[in-house]
């Protein structure tokens, strides 16, 4: 199966046709043929234009083969996400445990999801300054619940180290990275939540977040260590780019291959929404009492062959077809 994220970045008309989603440019001066795509085979649609009009067979086909559907806003953040109801023969069954899962054990697994973020950033700090910074070690020191707050103490030190610059404030409203950041989270965030559906796991029921207006707390929770796969994307553009330029489609189709490639992942390539339902699964068997620990990976390497060839079929071409028909 292949996992395309599509974004639709200009005026468009979505409908569906044999099980295809069909994209029908609104505003072209220029007659060309719809763009067409198998619906099996989208895993994200990102709708980043307000004149996009869309049927409700599009919505119901896209949850029906697991998929989801995001809004956005004009920050670049999510303002809605669309996800599958029944995805998983055990979902009303670990909805309910997700609700009764005791405290000691939250505060564990929440120690076990900040350590493995700062590990990864400290590994990702080695891979492009030569030095993790300490934040390895201090990974190591997380107590339960993050009780030492270290996961805000490894954040100081990782900023100013990953851009190469000192100055760089994360949530900033200057016109920098920040957005390139948002952007690639909300990416990540969606195909996040997509895994735990799969895994028969509500998304709002979060371990750490708990904001009652945002409907995907588990989701921010579990994204966490995988965030400096993004960062890693975005200090790979700016090397070439300016930051404050405007977020360009050839960026946002650099940034969406974070998550559309494949990495190295017990020796084997694997793409990353298949490491993520492995996670999910795996919190899933937590959150059931039949495990103790979230399965995890350390930062992940992509795979060199298959990165390159996703900088074609699966990101950088898919957008240039989009932008041309829809």
């Amino acid at each position: 199966m292949i996992d395309r994220i599509i974004e639709i970045a200009n005026p468009a008309r979505l409908s569906v046709r044999d099980s295809q989603l069909v994209i029908e440019r609104t505003q072209t001066e220029q007659l060309s043929l719809p763009f067409t795509t198998p619906i099996s085979e989208i895993a994200v649609l990102l709708l980043a234009h307000p004149q996009v009009t869309l049927s409700q067979a599009v919505l119901s086909r896209i949850a029906e083969a697991g998929g989801s559907v995001v809004t956005i806003d004009g920050k670049f953040l999510p303002a809605s996400i669309q996800l599958p109801v029944q995805a998983h023969f055990l979902q009303t069954e670990r909805f309910a445990k997700q609700m009764q899962l005791s405290l000691p054990t939250q505060k564990r697994l929440w120690q076990q999801i900040v350590r493995a973020k700062i590990r990864a950033q400290g590994e990702l700090l080695k891979e492009l300054r030569g030095t993790d910074g300490g934040l390895v070690a201090m990974a190591a020191r997380v107590r339960s619940d993050d009780a030492g707050n270290l996961e805000a103490q490894a954040a100081r030190r990782y900023w100013g180290q990953v851009f190469d610059d000192p100055k760089f404030r994360r949530g900033s409203e200057e016109p920098n990275q920040n957005r390139h950041l948002d952007y690639g989270y909300t990416v990540l965030r969606a195909a996040v939540a997509r895994a735990l559906c799969a895994a028969g796991l509500h998304p709002s029921i979060g371990l750490r977040h708990k904001n009652r207006y945002d409907a995907f707390c588990l989701a921010a929770d579990v994204m966490e260590p995988f965030r400096p796969l993004i960062d890693r994307r975005v200090s790979q553009w700016i090397v070439d780019h300016d930051p404050a330029e405007p977020l360009s489609t050839t960026a946002k189709s650099w940034l969406i291959g974070a998550t559309t490639s494949r990495y190295v992942f017990e020796r084997e390539e694997r793409s990353l929404f298949d490491i993520l339902l492995r996670t999910a699964n795996s919190l899933a068997r937590c959150v059931t009492g039949e495990s103790s620990e979230i399965a995890i990976p350390s930062l992940l390497e992509p795979c060199r062959e298959s990165e390159s060839r996703r900088k074609g079929p699966q990101s950088v071409r898919l957008q240039e077809q989009i932008e041309t028909v829809g």
